[in-house]
């Protein structure tokens, strides 16, 4: 596999998570303003880094 390929699978596992992670985030809050819709897609980002270096960890180990 290229690193060209492997740049673009990780950033298409971090963009799904994150999709995933923020619609989550609006589902659980009852507002939604501007400042929650950025807390919750910055937290989301967190997260999805997160999961993407956890299934590397798994993944190699």
């Amino acid at each position: 596999m290229t690193r060209r390929t492997t740049l673009i699978r990780a950033l298409s596992e971090v963009l799904a998570w994150w999709a995933d992670l923020t619609v989550l985030w609006l589902v659980f809050i009852t507002t939604v303003d501007t400042l929650e819709l950025v807390v919750g897609a910055g937290a989301a980002l967190v997260g999805a880094v997160a999961a993407r270096a956890a299934r590397r960890a798994v993944d190699a180990g």
